[in-house]
């Protein structure tokens, strides 16, 4: 048989609210810290793989390049020598 105390009733209604409230603060915390997290993230400059790997590739070739035209450099250079 269950007593109907009015006390007892009115502490488990406050504390199903209380925890009711604390699982909302919970996750409303959990998403301002994702929220700022992701400003975070944002603010940083981060390139994607694909863009690295273009910018390798002109690097590679502009290396090349500079190789080539010293050895042209030297070559003339050797010839205006003599």
């Amino acid at each position: 048989m269950q007593s109907e105390n009015p006390f007892v009733a009115d502490f488990v209604k406050m504390m199903n609210s209380a925890a009711g409230t604390l699982a909302g603060v919970g996750r409303e915390a959990r998403d301002n810290a994702r929220e700022r997290f992701k400003e975070l993230l944002g603010d940083m400059d981060y390139v994607t793989r694909e863009e690295f790997e273009a910018v390798k590739e002109l690097a590679a070739t502009a290396r090349g390049e500079i190789e080539a035209l010293k050895a042209r450099i030297e070559a003339l250079e050797g010839k205006s020598g003599q």
